[in-house]
């Protein structure tokens, strides 16, 4: 038979180790960026073309057109070019 001396179990406690454990949460930081917006403003010529128009009678060696007319024969000239006496001629300005 065996025998086996009664020793009851004892227990031996070591220092506390410390063993961290890093946990990470986002902080928001705000980082301000200032941006300044010139306007800056600049002529530049665009040509817009305008003509004037200008019609006069003329009297000379010609005579009067269509035969013995008159001065009736000059208005007649006008109104087949497209102008008119009640329209009169417009400049543009």
């Amino acid at each position: 038979m065996y025998c086996r001396p009664f020793c009851p179990d004892a227990a031996v406690y070591d220092p506390p180790r410390r063993i961290y454990r890093d946990i990470c949460h986002p902080q928001r930081v705000h980082v301000i960026h200032p941006i300044e917006i010139v306007n800056r403003h600049h002529c530049i010529p665009v040509y817009h073309h305008r003509y004037v128009y200008s019609v006069r009678d003329q009297v000379g060696p010609y005579g009067p057109v269509g035969g013995t007319q008159g001065v009736r024969g000059a208005q007649d000239i006008r109104r087949s070019h497209g102008f008119h006496k009640s329209h009169g001629l417009k400049k543009l300005r």
